[in-house]
């Protein structure tokens, strides 16, 4: 009788999931909502694999990469890499964001959203956790504030 391999636990392999900004995307009912992405990201750190990741929470493996490839997943497609980064690897660096460049909109669009992250606990994920997002809102006060004090000046 052979011995099987003892299997090696996810959380030797991978990182827990991150908290992230969910991919803006309009709500469906069989689209990548909120939910579906902390849930992909949890069968990642389980599994490994993005094609059974994605089978896990009812969606194609296609669908995953091109919800990867759009605008405003940058954050997505680094928890997605730092889940697949072992630990010990060194530290899993997130991309810099050029806030010149990001509107109001998208800063007030952060703050309502805020971060999210899957919980995981015995081997399942159990819930959402939130987190709000106050680098956005203190970048969204300190523009104000100039443009308040730009006015007040230019009175």
């Amino acid at each position: 009788m052979r011995k099987r391999p003892a299997r090696k636990l996810a959380h030797r392999l991978r990182r827990r999931p991150p908290f992230f900004h969910p991919v803006p995307l309009r709500t469906r009912r069989d689209g990548w909502s909120e939910a579906r992405q902390c849930g992909f990201l949890a069968a990642l750190y389980f599994t490994g694999s993005v094609g059974r990741a994605a089978k896990a929470v009812g969606m194609s493996r296609a669908s995953v990469y091109r919800l990867r490839e759009r605008s405003g997943a940058l954050d997505f497609a680094f928890a997605w890499d730092a889940v697949l980064t072992p630990p010990g690897s060194g530290r899993v660096k997130r991309p810099r964001v050029d806030w010149r460049k990001v509107t109001n909109r998208e800063l007030l669009g952060r703050i309502s959203t805020g971060l999210v992250k899957p919980v995981i606990y015995r081997g399942k994920m159990t819930a959402i956790r939130r987190k709000p997002d106050n680098s956005a809102l203190l970048r969204l006060v300190r523009r104000t504030s100039a443009l308040a004090e730009h006015e007040r000046a230019s009175h």
